[in-house]
């Protein structure tokens, strides 16, 4: 995959797979995108609040997909956490990652 896949998730084998090993899903965008539509079970942590909120996401014990609207915010998550040594993956679009649940 080049560099704008995986920027923006684009036909992300891998997070499908981490999908089907029991990752957990974090939807990156605001709360009221949210609201209007989600994967089941996904946890919801603004982009603006990974930073603070890192010793939370890490302490998961498990794989981490991110998504958001497009997979531009879930991809600076991704990037980010990969830095800090998590196993994670940029699922890209959340409406992409319902599709692989």
């Amino acid at each position: 995959m080049g560099l704008f896949g995986s920027i923006f998730g684009g036909g992300n084998g891998a997070a499908s797979e981490l999908i089907k090993n029991g990752a957990v899903i974090i939807d990156v965008r605001t709360p009221g995108e949210f609201s209007g539509g989600h994967v089941a079970g996904a946890k919801n942590i603004p982009l603006q609040e990974i930073q603070k909120r890192e010793n939370e996401i890490m302490k998961i014990g498990k794989p981490v997909v991110f998504c958001c609207a497009s997979g531009a915010r879930s991809g600076q998550a991704t990037s980010y956490f990969k830095s800090k040594g998590l196993q994670c993956e940029n699922g890209g679009g959340w409406m992409q990652v319902n599709g692989m649940v």
